[in-house]
């Protein structure tokens, strides 16, 4: 037995049982959400102190993968938004860009997201509610008015039309004179986590699969500097699974899409180095440090081993982070402020390379222009203020957090294994397993809320008699639906019809061959044909896709 152990036995007799006779801690056991139990105290061993953990920069990347990170320059704040009209989020992004926000984010409404213009029965109800409402070419030259691409990069949340929205974002930048090869950003494109954990689908998954390595395939050329996927371990999250779970089916998701380009005969180092990833970041604030460190980890390892990778780029994991909206609370909503301002911090000090933190208001409605400031300004606190970016993973060598690291990563890289004993990461959500897996977690978190083991303060602990905020809420105007059909009923009268026909006729041939379909949707856009009439030609030859 080593002397530090021996030390620690007799600090455990000797001081900690007699403290523990006066007064018992307050549980019996500690344990994160993943369900790893927490030592008393972490103490220094010959196993942890020979731990090579590399160097930021360097293969596995635990501690970062640029050799400075922060030192160089921050994450990118990246608040996302969208709501309304064109001109409703145009105002917000420009005002979140002079508030120094450095990089924009694009929510989209429901009618958007699946397929259908603003004025289709569907749409009825969701035009510009949760994010903005865009059909054509026309909306996007409204959105991006007086913002210059090659001075930005944006990442949209978009997944089934990705493909539309990203050829919008090109035509547009040729527009205003920027070569598309000079473009950044990030297009979501992760439709695995839409049927796993959010809906907003139309295709089967294996039409969906082939317009996603269309997509990686089309941007090698024309889109160089654009992430070509986000892989999204977010929604997993936010659907109810815990830490374990979103690292190992937002990397399960990561080898579906690199096996499936690699199918279609990609180069892998010609894509991987494009992908890039989007976490969410929970409360428990030290297995959220850990759990971004365990995943550069073990992704470095599968592109390495499993698929060969030679650039240390395509092993890297580069990722976005968001605070998570799931702990955002009605109640007392002054509160999460704090909740978003430590989930902020996690994130930082787990390396991210890009940061949303939500706003007080969001379990109420779409955040005012003050909320998002004071969230916005959360980041540039961290970042200006605290020092935390400074040195480069400053809890890295600490005896909990590396047991953390290493125990997320095994129990992760062991529910991948089983994901992959099932056929991979489809057939593992066409049985279901992996749903009935995060529903199976959001019940026991539940169940510890409800018993109380689990403390929300200002819920089920702490509570004030407040009857509801007096915080000013932001509305939707409802006449918005009405004037988003008038818009869309104006460019059906003044485009080229003609053209529009002939496009959706090439991309509908198209869609039936085996041939790239991104240069088509393109040549539709060019026309100005509509969200609605691009999808709809794609669901003539692919069909939809329904669960269960």
């Amino acid at each position: 037995m080593s002397n530090v152990k021996r030390t620690w036995q007799q600090w455990d007799q000797e001081t900690v049982q007699p403290a523990l006779a006066k007064a018992p801690e307050r549980a019996d056991e500690f344990s994160v959400s993943s369900g790893i139990p927490l030592e008393r105290v972490y103490i220094s061993t010959p196993e942890n102190l020979e731990q090579d953990l590399g160097f930021p920069g360097e293969y596995p990347f635990t501690r970062g993968i640029q050799p400075t990170m922060y030192r160089g320059r921050f994450w990118t704040m990246r608040q996302y938004a969208g709501f309304g009209s064109a001109e409703d989020t145009n105002n917000r992004y420009r005002y979140l860009l002079d508030q120094g926000q450095t990089g924009l984010s694009v929510a989209f409404d429901l009618p958007t997201q699946i397929g259908y213009d603003p004025d289709h029965a569907l749409s009825f109800g969701e035009v510009g509610k949760v994010g903005v409402s865009i059909a054509s070419l026309r909306d996007m030259e409204v959105l991006f008015n007086r913002i210059p691409l090659d001075q930005v990069s944006t990442s949209m949340t978009i997944n089934a039309t990705a493909g539309i929205l990203l050829t919008m974002y090109q035509i547009l930048g040729e527009q205003q004179g920027v070569a598309s090869t000079k473009l950044r950003g990030t297009i979501q494109n992760d439709i695995l986590k839409e049927y796993i954990a959010r809906g907003t689908y139309i295709y089967p998954p294996k039409e969906s699969m082939r317009i996603i390595t269309d997509i990686f395939e089309y941007c090698q050329e024309h889109l160089p500097q654009f992430n070509t996927i986000s892989i999204s371990g977010y929604h997993i999250r936010e659907a109810g699974a815990n830490a374990v779970q979103e690292i190992a089916y937002t990397l399960a998701d990561g080898i579906s899409y690199v096996e499936a380009a690699l199918s279609r005969g990609l180069d892998i180092d010609s894509f991987a180095q494009r992908l890039s990833f989007f976490f969410n970041v929970h409360n428990n604030f030290l297995e959220e440090i850990a759990k971004f460190r365990a995943a550069r980890h073990l992704w470095a390892k599968i592109m390495k081993e499993r698929f060969a990778a030679r650039s240390p780029r395509s092993q890297m994991l580069r990722f976005h982070t968001q605070t998570a909206g799931s702990t955002l609370t009605a109640q007392e909503p002054e509160n999460n402020i704090i909740r978003v301002t430590l989930q902020a911090l996690a994130a930082v000090l787990g390396g991210t390379q890009s940061l949303h933190t939500n706003s007080r208001d969001e379990a109420l409605a779409l955040p005012t222009e003050e909320a998002v400031r004071i969230a916005l300004r959360t980041q540039q606190i961290i970042a200006y203020e605290s020092g935390t970016g400074d040195t480069i993973d400053p809890l890295g060598g600490s005896f909990c957090l590396e047991t953390l690291t290493d125990k997320l990563a095994a129990m992760a890289e062991e529910e991948i294994n089983k994901v992959d004993a099932m056929g991979g990461m489809i057939k593992a959500i066409e049985t279901g397993y992996v749903q009935q897996e995060i529903e199976k977690s959001a019940y026991e978190a539940q169940k510890q809320i409800e018993s109380k083991k689990l403390v929300v303060v200002g819920v089920n602990k702490f509570k004030t008699d407040q009857a509801k905020s007096d915080l000013n809420l932001l509305h939707i105007d409802p006449s918005l639906q009405q004037k988003r059909i008038e818009d869309i009923q104006k460019l059906r009268r003044e485009r080229n019809n003609q053209l529009v026909q002939d496009a959706l006729d090439r991309l509908r041939q198209t869609a039936a061959s085996s041939q790239n379909i991104i240069f088509p949707i393109a040549a539709a856009v060019r026309a100005y044909a509509t969200i609605g009439e691009i999808s709809n030609a794609l669901r003539d030859v692919f069909g939809e896709y329904t669960s269960g």
